[in-house]
């Protein structure tokens, strides 16, 4: 038996436990038809590198989950995977040959991908490595790729049968493009950002000579794509100029005056331009009224050949250029500072353009309607309950889903163009020839798909659907979706329309929202804000169960989490605490082992000591309420009401009270010891696994054969309570007994008393005082009071002497000055005191008679003086009582 070492370091410990899991096969469940599993199907990460913050409580807080009930011994599956992630791996890797000097368009289609799957195939065991690193306790034999051969199966799969049912189709819409990417996006690939630009009003010459018509734009360059100038019918404004021609300058394009409901009678004059083919709203517009749609932009966001003379200019360049050609012909009426959002690509920040353009879309809402009705009866539970409103919302009024990416890396659209007949071939299966003509002259889309519609399918796709496996039977619905409530409609919402479409079953009956990791400030988390931390720079410095126990402790459902420096030195120096306890518990049965019938005996009798009655009646009900906790995703809470009693009660108390045991020849602590010390690490096993599985090995090898049966702590039993030992009267005993130290500590520390110094103190109580009494020892040692005397309340006599009266809840402690400090100094301390608050309270209580300062003040400073003044007036009464006493 090994010695166990002075401090805890978790290098020495992490990668030998995660070791031993893996090569036991815990992490793999077994297929038990007659019990129903517990299933996680892990977020994908997105295979572009390193894992941030995000992942690490993703990783943690679904770790707790399949611990928990991995113990409970449920079968239990953690399955992983990684996102192929298509715009953002396609970015890093252009990037990477970009600093190479290579350019894909020059390397070509084929080759790219080749250099893609190399960067991948690093980055997937990276990511494995990091999850690891973290404890993840995923089952690694059922790893999945978003573009392994069975997902890609899925989605091909998928898209057929939506194309069949006619739920997918090709048609000319409004999209989001971004000319960086040269791709469309969704609208929730779309980042929107307040800009301050500017409104330009231009004048467009009536076709008549007879005057002109001004319009407002933020963007005057997309003119030269316009087709129509409207107005509102209700706008009286503009009812001689109704169906009436303008001309748009320099390139003398006549486009007609129309009425249109959509027009807002209060932006800028009250007539808009209508430029089809680059506003969404325009395009609309255009459809109802049978207007032309054209396209000025190139994919680089150049002006194409319908500028006319602007064609090749960058589109900011040909707007300077067109306000410049607008004033020289005394048609740029005038500019005015404006404030409005613009849409930004998610992935490189360029700002998008809207644009029509032909692509592949799902008809969402026959989607959206079996999602809907999933959550509102109840099949599905969004935690917290209050983003089920926010998932209603959102679909109810869904839009059409735009698949199609204009990229080289992800799943390629299984629809194939036939240069013969025209006509389209969409398959499972590569075609040889077209399923119309026969010919064999058929090309397929190079597009590729939205990345969302893989992940779409993640949940059954990964245990093999469309073949129905025996994993997809047994496994499938999942129990629980853990992510960030930042992705409920990129992904959760997805998963949910394309599990029911797929399988006709939801895909998981729980989905719990995590907020977003925040620095110590509240802010986001960024690079160019230099306040990133890496969760591997993390573990290498406080620990892996430091970094999870930071990232959860105390959160909950739904709400973001500030980390820093000092959450993490918290969740080492609880690690320390833990190590440092157990470490004396493991010492002491080295010195004095217990035998198996002292542990089986508090299985059954009701052990003496008041002490061990209340730690055994403490731990029921922290057991009782860790599992609840558990039960209701409180998570954070549960960790901390596992921390609060460990360092709280059992380490500051319990322990404490068991060393003055152990010096003496009393009934040995050492089976209680063992038993919280025990029960504790099974507890605490979900959250912080590695230091737990070393101690619980380390006290099984000190414990009695055959009473720590399980070969580790990844499969023994997590702790049920048992109420029985649910002990009231020893709590309010033991609570007393806390609250008389408690009460002398404090005192010693108001009154500067030396460390090291005895003082007299007297106790009274009522009805508790013969049990009081027992603990006279553990009072006298730990409040360091000598002599100590411990009465019933009614044997009190006020003899007059100057003392420290503390009235508790259910004693009194009398401490006399005498034997705590020298008076006539105590005294002056006190006057002194009491001087300097008596001015503080007229300082303020000035400040808060003064009307200017309380109505202009924000309403949090001239709170916080009224709290400070409260405080002050509370003190005074203290100190002055203190005083009379002292007197």
């Amino acid at each position: 038996m090994s010695e166990i070492p002075k401090a805890y370091e978790p290098s020495k410990v992490e990668q030998k436990w995660y070791g031993f899991w893996m090569e036991q096969g815990y992490f793999t469940p077994k297929i038990d038809h007659k019990e129903r599993p517990f299933v996680i199907i892990m977020p994908p990460p997105n295979v572009t590198g390193e894992l941030h913050l995000g992942h690490a409580l993703t990783a943690t807080l679904e770790d707790i989950m399949v611990r928990w009930h991995r113990m409970k011994g449920e079968s239990t599956l953690w399955l992983p995977g990684v996102d192929h992630a298509g715009i953002a791996t396609q970015v890093v890797v252009e990037q990477k040959l970009a600093r190479e000097g290579i350019d894909r368009h020059h390397l070509g289609r084929e080759k790219f991908i080749e250099r893609v799957w190399e960067w991948v195939s690093k980055a997937r065991q990276s990511i494995t490595y990091q999850h690891q690193r973290l404890g993840a306790s995923c089952d690694w034999t059922r790893e999945r790729f978003t573009l392994d051969e069975g997902p890609s199966l899925a989605v091909r799969t998928a898209f057929v049968r939506l194309y069949n049912k006619r739920l997918i189709y090709r048609g000319e819409r409004i999209v989001n493009w971004c000319p960086r990417c040269q791709t469309a996006l969704s609208d929730l690939e779309v980042q929107h950002k307040d800009v301050t630009g500017n409104l330009y009003y231009l004048r467009y010459p009536l076709a008549d000579g007879d005057g002109f018509v001004t319009v407002a734009t933020t963007r005057p360059e997309t003119y030269l794509g316009d087709t129509a100038v409207a107005v509102n019918p209700e706008d009286r404004r503009f009812k001689g100029l109704i169906g009436k021609k303008v001309v748009l300058p320099v390139i003398g394009r006549v486009i007609p005056i129309i009425t249109d409901s959509a027009v807002d009678l209060t932006f800028g004059t009250g007539a808009v331009k209508i430029t089809p083919a680059h506003d969404p709203v325009d395009f609309e517009i255009s459809e109802r009224q049978g207007l032309p749609v054209i396209n000025i932009l190139n994919s680089d966001a150049t002006m194409n050949e319908q500028a006319g003379p602007y064609a090749g200019l960058d589109r900011f360049v040909c707007r300077q250029s067109v306000l410049a050609d607008f004033e020289k012909a005394g048609l740029l009426e005038k500019i005015e500072p404006h404030s409005h959002s613009v849409g930004h690509c998610g992935r490189c920040q360029t700002m998008i353009e809207p644009e029509v353009s032909k692509q592949w879309f799902v008809k969402v809402a026959p989607l959206a309607e079996a999602a809907i009705k999933a959550v509102v009866e109840g099949r599905i539970t969004i935690i917290p309950e209050r983003f089920t409103k926010v998932y209603l919302n959102w679909m109810e009024n869904i839009r059409d889903w735009c698949i199609s990416r204009q990229l080289w890396w992800g799943h390629r659209i299984p629809a194939w163009y036939c240069h013969k007949c025209g006509e389209l071939t969409v398959t499972v299966d590569e075609p040889v020839v077209c399923s119309h003509c026969g010919l064999a002259e058929i090309v397929q889309d190079s597009d590729v798909l939205d990345t969302w519609f893989s992940s779409a399918l993640w949940t059954h796709s990964t245990l093999g659907w469309p073949e129905d496996t025996e994993d997809l039977g047994y496994f499938y619905p999942t129990s629980v979706m853990e992510t960030g409530y930042d992705i409920l409609f990129f992904w959760v919402a997805r998963m949910v329309m394309m599990g029911l479409e797929d399988t006709e079953d939801i895909p998981f009956d729980t989905v719990y929202l995590h907020g977003l990791v925040r620095d110590e400030k509240g802010e986001k988390m960024s690079k160019m804000r230099g306040n990133v931390l890496s969760p591997i720079d993390a573990i290498d410095e406080y620990g892996t169960d430091a970094l999870r126990f930071a990232v959860t402790i105390g959160t909950s459902p739904g709400n973001d989490v500030s980390l820093g420096r000092h959450r993490l030195e918290a969740g080492r120096n609880f690690a320390n605490k833990l190590w440092n306890a157990a470490r004396f518990v493991l010492q002491s049965l080295e010195a004095k082992p217990i035998e198996g019938r002292a542990l089986a005996e508090l299985a059954v009798e009701r052990p003496e000591p008041i002490e061990d009655r209340w730690i055994l009646s403490r731990l029921s009900r922290l057991v009782l309420n860790v599992n609840k906790s558990i039960s209701d995703f409180q998570f954070g809470e549960a960790e901390r009401q596992v921390h609060d009693f460990f360092w709280g009660e059992f380490c500051d108390w319990y322990i404490e009270i068991a060393k003055i045991r152990l010096s003496q020849s009393t009934s040995s602590p050492l089976p209680v010891l063992a038993l919280v010390l025990e029960t504790t690490l099974r507890l605490l096993h979900p959250f912080m696994p590695f230091i737990t599985e070393e101690l619980w090995q380390n006290l099984k090898h000190r414990s009695p054969e055959g009473t720590l049966d399980s070969a580790s702590i990844v499969i023994a039993p997590y702790p049920v309570a048992d109420e029985k030992v649910i002990d009231p009267e020893a709590e309010q005993v033991m609570d007393s007994v806390i609250e008389i130290i408690r009460s002398i500590r404090n005192a010693r520390a108001e009154h500067k008393v030396a460390a090291a110094k005895w003082i007299e103190a007297q106790v009274y109580a009522d009805k508790l005082a013969p049990a009081l009494a027992s603990q006279s020892k553990a009072i006298e040692t730990l409040a360091r009071a000598r002599p100590l005397v411990m009465l019933s309340r009614d044997r009190r006599r006020d003899g007059g002497e100057k003392a420290l009266v503390l009235v508790l809840k259910e004693a009194e402690v009398v401490l006399p000055w005498a034997g705590m400090v020298e008076l006539v100094a105590e005294k002056q301390r006190l006057e002194r005191e009491i001087s300097t608050n008596q001015k503080e309270i007229a300082r303020l209580q000035e400040r808060l008679k003064d009307a200017a300062f309380v109505s202009k003040a924000p309403a949090v400073v001239v709170e916080k003086e009224r709290g400070k003044l409260r405080a002050c007036e509370d003190k005074l009464v203290r100190l002055k009582q203190e005083l009379a006493q002292l007197s």
